[in-house]
């Protein structure tokens, strides 16, 4: 597939500076009215879809994310914080949100819109603010197999932390990949120990090999987890990062059987990923044999 970025580094903005209430009353008159008046310029200007942050052991509401620029919106479920056993150590997850259904591909076409795409075999070093946004790819990155609705696929992890870096900057919150401790307890959904679906919940709430015709499906399509959110037991692999920071693959696929249709499954990423990609270098943003590969979004308090 098509390669690489050009590099275009942003800072993530933090919000306006607060107004305390003491400070409008001190202040008589005309002058009082005109700093009013700017701080509802203020709170114009800065995004009305802004999450504000929760406060202290405050419960997270879920809310809808309009992505900039369109009319896509990506709905943002909260996740309670607990524990969950990854290997042999116990984590401790906070509270968080995380997108209802795997990134579709109506959400990424945004981002990949939203400037220049970089160019082929670029491999810059990136800063971590910078923004970059993937090449274009020598072949449909749908695989024919469908577009509005239908998960983004082929996707490589930094084309996905861009993503994430993109809508954080754009929108003012701490959007990002999920951590795998992260995305299995919000796989679970309360579930603990050893992990057990019966035959016929398999099939409603996941696609697999038993039932997807290898090929992945519209998203938000099967019955979804106690806390939400669907397809995280199959459709695409959802990237993650794992507990020492490095790119994992989290979940079942479209092409699994039911034995890997759970929690724990993980992948890393081989050279078969992209083994009929022609190019050298081989593109970083495009996995020309990930047709199984894709992720979700999580936001930070």
């Amino acid at each position: 597939m098509g390669e690489e970025k050009r590099h275009r580094s942003r800072r993530i903005a933090g919000g306006p500076a607060g107004v305390p209430g003491t400070t409008l009353q001190r202040v008589p008159g005309v002058a009082r009215a005109l700093l009013a008046l700017g701080v509802l310029i203020s709170g114009f200007i800065i995004p009305s879809a802004a999450q504000p942050p929760a406060a202290p052991g405050a419960k997270l509401a879920p809310f809808n994310e309009t992505l900039p620029g369109s009319v896509v919106k990506i709905q943002m479920i909260p996740i309670p914080g607990g524990t969950v056993k990854i290997g042999t150590r116990t984590v401790t997850v906070k509270p968080f949100w995380m997108a209802r259904t795997e990134t579709p591909w109506e959400a990424f076409d945004v981002f990949t819109a939203s400037g220049p795409p970089s160019p082929p075999y670029d491999q810059t070093v990136f800063a971590p603010d910078a923004i970059a946004r993937p090449s274009k790819s020598y072949i449909l990155p749908d695989l024919g197999w469908g577009h509005h609705g239908y998960p983004a696929i082929n996707v490589s992890f930094i084309s996905t932390q861009m993503f994430c870096r993109w809508l954080a900057s754009a929108t003012r919150k701490r959007y990002r990949l999920p951590t795998e401790a992260e995305w299995e307890l919000a796989c679970r959904a309360g579930a603990a120990g050893a992990w057990k679906i019966d035959k016929a919940l398999l099939e409603k709430s996941a696609w697999y090999a038993g039932n997807s015709g290898a090929t992945t499906h519209p998203v938000g399509k099967k019955l979804p987890n106690k806390w939400g959110l669907t397809d995280m037991l199959g459709n695409a692999g959802e990237w993650a990062t794992d507990l020492e920071g490095k790119p994992v693959l989290c979940g079942g696929t479209f092409l699994d059987g039911p034995a890997a249709i759970a929690p724990g499954t993980r992948r890393r990423q081989t050279p078969h990923w992209q083994e009929t990609d022609p190019q050298f270098p081989k593109s970083r943003w495009w996995l020309a044999d990930g047709k199984f590969v894709g992720f979700r979004i999580v936001c930070e308090p």
